[in-house]
């Protein structure tokens, strides 16, 4: 249930904002608008508001299928127009007007993520410490020297200048960016007990970002922050129990393998496996003030169709955590550079997927949309802004682009008008239109496919 509220307030919100944007600025400029819709099909609610001015009548409605909505404005091409209204129509504004009124849905799209990502900023969250966890074996970090356990205090990209890093998130973003735009990231490490802090470089510009998919980051090896590697409820029958572990058990190495944090130990508890048999190994832990060294055997388990090895016990602690908070100019101006950058990145993913640099299982559908709306609700109110600052800046990106069907290819239409003072013929409008919803509909095949894959397996 949470999850249908979430994603049908999401899917609410973005879309009355972006009709919104159509409306408030075709009114501003005189444009008549007949109706303004949030959905389709049945009419669940409609009203009128009396004494609205600019010769304004409109009917605003609430349709029963929130998959979209619409600004329908006078207009001779679709109607009739009276001659004392035709002053009114769209089609019958100068070329600035129509374009504005075009454009001012994908931007109030834009505009309400710097909103939403300023009040997270301004709000502030909770989020892990920029603690790194250990590295993915053979990844560009651990290749790098890092093992996990440093704490990161300031980072950037290497032809730029440092800033503080503040948690795990702002890193992993930095690193996401870093990986996508092929260039080298330097990290300004704490040392230990005082110690002089070191610098290290990873050099994701040689990293093969062909086929960049979610798997991006294990690449780079830094996939989560450094957690306890303790053990936690112990299941009564399981593995762990059998084999005399105890809650609150710290785990220094499995075999050979020295264990630095609690991803690390479920990796290895994970690997523990061969041709489908378990492999017993000797674990050395910390139990209170002793050191006791004890044979582990685990359980193989089926995940997806690969055996793994499973010991029935909570293992990791949760990661250190930090509040993230911003004054109102700086919380504001993280608003907007985080629009941008997401805006930024969006477009390039969407080139890469183009060029075939980028796999399109980066494209998702209303599935995992909801699947996610749900999700970040369930942890709490800043997750859910952010989630619907991201998905705002998606709709706003995706309403630009030069499809014929969408904002972004009106606006090429108005380009060439400006450009030849003569307008697409209706004729070259409509092949564009039926070009336009063929790829429309390709990509929204190929985004469900990916969530009915990525959901079900």
């Amino acid at each position: 249930m949470l999850t249908l509220v979430a994603f049908l307030v999401a899917l609410g919100l973005l879309i009355a904002v972006h009709e919104y944007g159509h409306y408030r600025v075709a009114v501003a400029c005189g444009v008549k608008v007949v109706r303004f819709s949030i959905g389709f099909g049945t009419t669940l609610f409609r009203w009128q508001p009396k004494n609205q001015k600019h010769g304004q009548s409109t009917e605003f409605v609430i349709g029963a299928f929130p998959v979209g909505g619409y600004v329908k404005m006078l207009d001779e091409r679709e109607a009739p127009v009276a001659p004392e209204e035709r002053h009114l129509a769209f089609n019958t504004q100068p070329l600035r007007a129509r374009a504005a009124i075009v454009a001012a849905g994908p931007i109030a799209n834009l505009l309400l993520a710097v909103l939403l990502y300023s009040a997270v900023s301004w709000y502030g969250q909770e989020e892990p410490k920029a603690v790194l966890g250990s590295p993915v074996a053979g990844s560009v970090a651990a290749q790098a020297g890092l093992q996990g356990g440093e704490l990161v205090q300031r980072a950037g990209f290497e032809d730029g200048t440092l800033e503080p890093v503040r948690s795990f998130e702002s890193l992993n973003w930095l690193l996401t960016r870093g990986a996508l735009d092929g260039r080298d990231v330097r990290l300004e490490l704490a040392g230990p007990d005082g110690a002089p802090a070191r610098d290290v470089v990873l050099p994701l510009s040689r990293l093969d970002t062909k086929g960049a998919d979610a798997q991006l980051l294990r690449k780079v090896g830094l996939v989560a922050p450094w957690t306890r590697p303790v053990l936690g409820d112990v299941m009564a029958g399981g593995a762990a129990e059998k084999s005399g572990l105890r809650k609150g058990d710290v785990v220094d190495a499995v075999g050979a393998t020295r264990i630095v944090d609690g991803r690390q130990l479920r990796d290895v508890i994970r690997a523990s496996v061969r041709d489908s048999q378990p492999l017993a190994q000797a674990w050395r832990v910390q139990r209170g003030d002793k050191t006791v060294v004890l044979s582990v055997l685990p359980q193989v388990v089926q995940d997806g169709g690969v055996a793994v090895g499973k010991i029935g016990a909570y293992v990791g602690a949760p990661p250190e955590f930090v509040t993230v908070r911003y004054g109102p100019l700086d919380g504001l101006w993280r608003g907007v550079t985080r629009t941008w950058e997401v805006s930024a990145l969006t477009l390039r993913m969407m080139g890469k997927m183009v060029i075939g640099e980028a796999s399109l299982k980066n494209l998702s559908g209303p599935l995992t949309i909801a699947d996610y709306a749900g999700k970040s609700a369930s942890l709490g109110l800043s997750q859910y802004l952010v989630f619907l600052a991201l998905i705002s800046v998606s709709l706003g990106v995706l309403n630009l682009l030069p499809l014929p069907v969408l904002d972004g290819g009106h606006l090429m239409y108005y380009l060439w008008e400006g450009v030849t003072g003569k307008s697409v013929s209706q004729a070259w409008m409509g092949r564009l239109q039926r070009g336009g919803v063929a790829v429309l509909l390709l990509m929204m095949s190929i985004a469900l496919f990916n969530d009915i894959t990525r959901i079900f397996g």
